[in-house]
């Protein structure tokens, strides 16, 4: 029985989508920055899958919407795009769980004279408001804070976040790429300037995504030449893929309450299949969750690498929290970061469900993991195991 639950890493593309990129392939091939027949053809797609993907967080107007080569390009434009208007290093805040795409463009910054504030988090992954205002100073000209954390499934209070930095002049970013098509979002009520999206997170091909930028907001291009993309992404469009991120994104604004919801039942029926292993710590916020999101770390001096080799396996696909850097196993950075030991960090895995995952899917999987867990992990730590205490989830 194959049973694949890595959905947060990437979605098959589906049907609807590829048909569409097959026919923009044969027939809409121009150039859409052509003047002719041809290229108008290719612009008349693009303009559409523009649109489709605005109407996915309600975007005011398609010309707000970037296309970019995927969420982590998307991040990058917003966070050195507002960077690249200033002469003089300023200061700017994110949180101590970013994904490496907002992560290492602050790093970058940092080497160039910038501050970076990263926020705390407490044992569930969530960041306290009150912090947020305290770090604000006169200089501060940008914050980003990640919407869905992928690796624990927190949603951060990204309303009241970003007002705080509306009310003080602050532009802020958010990377909403594991939140879209999975929870409603409205961004002319949510108080965001720039908001991250990646297609292949929506059933949609891999290699583009977008950036939503509020009009009004003065982004520096990463990429020079042509002009495409309101002169914020230069290239010409990959008009194919971005159909079917059109599409993906129509459709999922379409099924968005009905596929939250039985998400929402499969992810509780996870847990709590997964509630009696006395291995596996819940990690993360379980009210302020992503719908299709379960992780856990494991005791036992087990590693979330080995368990999803082992997993694998039987035909059953998961991810581990940890990094895996030049063949070196090192502890996750959001687990420690949310007060999680070096060995736990280790251990994080993550199971994430999506269109095609059932009941069956997850009783088995849960089945599948306590018995692989039983049979890797000793007795004597199992009887250890069974005296740790876990963090509050």
């Amino acid at each position: 029985m194959q049973v694949y639950l890595d959905y947060s890493a990437t979605t098959p593309t589906r049907p609807e989508a590829i048909a569409t990129m097959q026919q923009a392939l044969t027939q809409h091939w121009g150039n859409p920055s052509s003047l002719h027949e041809w290229g108008q053809r290719a612009a008349t797609e693009l303009e559409q899958a523009r649109m489709q993907v605005a109407g996915l967080i309600n975007a005011p107007s398609s010309e707000s919407i970037i296309f970019t080569s995927g969420g982590t390009e998307a991040d990058n434009l917003a966070i050195m795009g507002v960077a690249r208007n200033y002469r003089l290093p300023q200061h700017m805040i994110i949180s101590s769980i970013e994904h490496s795409a907002v992560a290492e463009p602050a790093r970058l910054l940092e080497l160039w004279g910038w501050e970076v504030t990263r926020l705390p988090v407490d044992t569930k992954g969530r960041v306290n408001p009150r912090d947020l205002e305290l770090a604000l100073q006169p200089n501060t000209v940008l914050v980003s804070l990640i919407y869905g954390q992928s690796e624990v499934g927190t949603l951060q209070p990204i309303a009241e976040l970003s007002q705080i930095a509306r009310s003080q002049g602050v532009l802020f970013h958010t990377d909403a790429v594991q939140v879209a098509g999975r929870l409603p979002i409205d961004v002319q009520q949510l108080p965001v300037d720039m908001l991250s999206l990646s297609s292949h997170k929506i059933y949609g091909p891999q290699g583009v995504g977008a950036l939503y930028v509020r009009p009004g907001v003065e982004l520096v291009p990463l990429l020079c030449g042509g002009g495409q993309e309101l002169k914020l992404r230069s290239g010409t469009q990959a008009v194919p893929i971005i159909a079917g991120f059109g599409v993906a994104a129509e459709l999922a604004a379409q099924e968005l309450a009905t596929e939250t919801s039985r998400l929402i039942k499969l992810r509780d029926r996870l847990f709590s299949l997964l509630s009696d292993s006395p291995h596996l710590i819940p990690t993360g916020d379980r009210l302020h969750r992503l719908p299709h999101h379960v992780s856990f770390t494991v005791t036992g001096e087990i590693t979330g690498k080995t368990l999803v080799r082992q997993m694998n396996l039987a035909g059953i696909a998961i991810s581990a929290g940890a990094a895996c850097n030049s063949g070196k196993l090192s502890p996750s950075p959001v687990l420690l970061a949310m007060g999680y030991s070096d060995a736990a960090g280790l251990g994080g895995i993550r199971l994430t469900l999506g269109r095609d995952t059932t009941e069956a899917d997850v009783d088995w999987a849960a089945m599948v993991l306590k018995q692989v867990l039983e049979r890797l992990i000793p007795p004597a730590i199992k009887f250890q195991s069974q005296k740790v205490l876990s963090l509050e989830f």
